[in-house]
């Protein structure tokens, strides 16, 4: 994740803590030195929804996963691997009868919960008890307003069901944000996701780059053009200066893109140049992209992935080895080559001046897209004349 509101507004957030701290560059092993990755556990695959964008391509399917009893052994792992924050996601969650119960489990053993969900599921009274077992942040996702959003959901009244989601967190001060994918379809209405957010009082807003896996997979030409990327990173930085000219608290983030970092840190070399080395030292300190490095994933059979996109890549499973053994482990070319991975980029990633900032980007588009886990992210909208300069 990239703070635009740190970046640009000097904002603190509990996860800049992660992202910024000093020393943080370069851990093999987590963001916090002596720690293990952030984890997300996609603990079932089946959803109440079928995005046609999902990852895990989920649908209403019921499929194996892990039970209650190895979900806790799992848990167990992580405390003793010192895991910083396990982030429940899917499919969907919240369909898991469960999930309430291993969230609890997890805030026992002293990891910090997040959750991830499409939201529909969050009646006023499981708000309640997702603020009684202290969940650290609730991410919603919303492709759109009303009828954009359900298509992407494939479900009429997706989108009332998940800003109804998101009220009911913040009527019991639950904290929560939206999450929102950039695609073609949707790109024109980034402005409205900006009104959306001040309206109702959303402290919290994650603008996430399409990324090619699962049925996402199907979606490569359907992904923002180059020039679209650097309009939409030009409107997003310009509505985060606003809201925080204005003294409109929001913390403003991009994922999955890490051409947003060096994209902000070029528009403040131009316009302020001092703070633009300030923003050069935490973007050093975070190294970019950290897949296999400070975030990792479980899927829903127990299998380990450098993250939820590289699902063709198993690192091992947690149902036979600890998690943090098979962390650990380098063995696997993948998962050596995601811990150090600059020698093996090709292309205009290992000729990137910036490469120390970004890190290779996402793997998972270039293989998709080339056939070449190793090769440069085609979602990368700097020009050749920024990849060269400092």
């Amino acid at each position: 994740m990239i703070s635009i509101s740190k970046l640009l507004c000097d904002t603190e957030n509990y996860g800049d803590n992660l992202r910024y701290a000093p020393g943080s560059h370069g851990q093999r092993n987590g963001a916090v030195s002596g720690h293990g990755p952030v984890v997300v556990w996609n603990c079932t695959r089946t959803c109440n929804l079928k995005c046609i964008h999902c990852y895990s391509a989920s649908d209403h399917e019921k499929y194996d996963q892990m039970s209650t009893d190895e979900g806790k052994r799992f848990i167990d792992d992580l405390a003793d691997f010192k895991v910083p924050v396990i982030l429940f996601s899917g499919g969907e969650p919240l369909v898991r009868p469960d999930c309430l119960e291993l969230i609890a489990y997890a805030r026992e053993r002293g990891l910090r919960t997040t959750l991830s969900t499409n939201g529909t599921l969050i009646t006023a009274e499981k708000a309640q008890v997702l603020k009684d077992l202290n969940v650290g942040y609730v991410g919603i996702s919303l492709d759109g307003l009303g009828e954009v959003n359900d298509r992407f959901r494939g479900q009429e009244g997706a989108f009332d069901k998940a800003l109804q989601g998101i009220r009911n967190c913040l009527a019991v001060d639950q904290k929560v944000g939206l999450r929102f994918t950039i695609n073609r379809h949707n790109y024109k209405y980034l402005n409205d996701i900006f009104d959306l957010v001040e309206q109702e009082n959303i402290p919290r807003v994650c603008f996430y780059h399409l990324v090619y896996s699962g049925r996402g997979s199907a979606m490569i030409d359907e992904d923002i053009s180059k020039e679209e990327s650097r309009q939409g990173m030009e409107l997003i930085m310009e509505r985060t200066l606003d809201f925080h000219q204005r003294g409109v608290t929001k913390e403003i983030l991009t994922v999955d893109n890490h051409a947003d970092a060096i994209y902000v840190y070029l528009k403040l070399k131009e316009r302020e140049p001092e703070r633009a080395e300030y923003v050069r030292e935490l973007l050093l300190r975070n190294g970019g992209n950290r897949s296999g490095i400070a975030i990792g994933q479980v899927d829903w059979l127990g299998n380990v992935h450098p993250d939820q996109f590289t699902g063709g890549h198993c690192l091992g499973n947690v149902r036979e080895r600890n998690f943090g053994e098979i962390w650990s482990d380098t063995s696997h070319p993948i998962m050596a080559g995601m811990k150090d991975r600059k020698p093996l980029l090709k292309g205009r990633c290992a000729a990137c001046a910036h490469l120390a900032m970004c890190n290779g980007n996402f793997r998972t588009r270039a293989e998709a897209v080339y056939g070449d886990f190793w090769a440069e992210d085609p979602a990368c909208y700097l020009t050749d004349e920024e990849i060269g300069g400092s």
